[in-house]
């Protein structure tokens, strides 16, 4: 057992420092991606949606769209939102203007991963997603949509912000009106 501590020791006292601090600059990075994603899905669950908004840079894209209609190119999808202010806007009237049946959610997040910071200083990443729903009036949380998320994002002041969010769901029906985004 030592023999194989030592050589595992061994191995990682061998890596370059440059390689160690590629590796730990990469940690950190999906660290910070991981966090992004934790503030996104607790901002939609407490439908704080002005501060989901802000959570784009002013470029920010942002679509959720059927697994079938992105497999064939097909642009059209249920929310398309081609710059912040169009995003400020759905979440405006979401808050203010819409009526829907009142609602909670849980965005769940998993599977995450994290490409270099280019040298443009764009982040991909992809991570998948569930959101669960329970209305007020049905005891049961039922499966709202599943899907994953292919995103870019930019640090604007030191912070990251999404570039572009593509949802693209895997569900082949929405139970019911589909409110509060993804």
């Amino acid at each position: 057992m030592s023999a194989a501590l030592d050589m595992t020791t061994a191995a990682a006292l061998s890596r370059s420092p440059a390689a160690n601090d590629r590796r730990l600059e990469q940690m950190l990075l999906h660290h910070e991606v991981e966090r992004f994603n934790t503030a996104y899905a607790r901002a939609l669950d407490e439908q704080r949606l002005a501060d989901w908004a802000e959570m784009f840079t002013q470029d920010g894209f942002y679509i959720v769209i059927s697994r079938e209609n992105d497999d064939h190119n097909m642009p059209v999808g249920l929310i398309y939102c081609e710059n912040r202010g169009m995003i400020r806007d759905r979440a405006f009237a979401l808050e203010k203007t819409a009526m829907f049946a009142p609602r909670y959610l849980r965005h769940l997040i998993s599977n995450l991963t994290v490409g270099e910071e280019g040298a443009d200083g764009a982040i991909v990443a992809s991570a998948n997603y569930a959101v669960l729903q329970v209305l007020f009036d049905r005891p049961d949380a039922t499966i709202h949509q599943v899907g994953r998320y292919e995103d870019i994002f930019r640090r604007v002041d030191g912070e990251l912000k999404l570039a572009s969010r593509r949802c693209i769901y895997d569900s082949l029906l929405i139970p019911n009106a589909l409110c509060i985004p993804v």
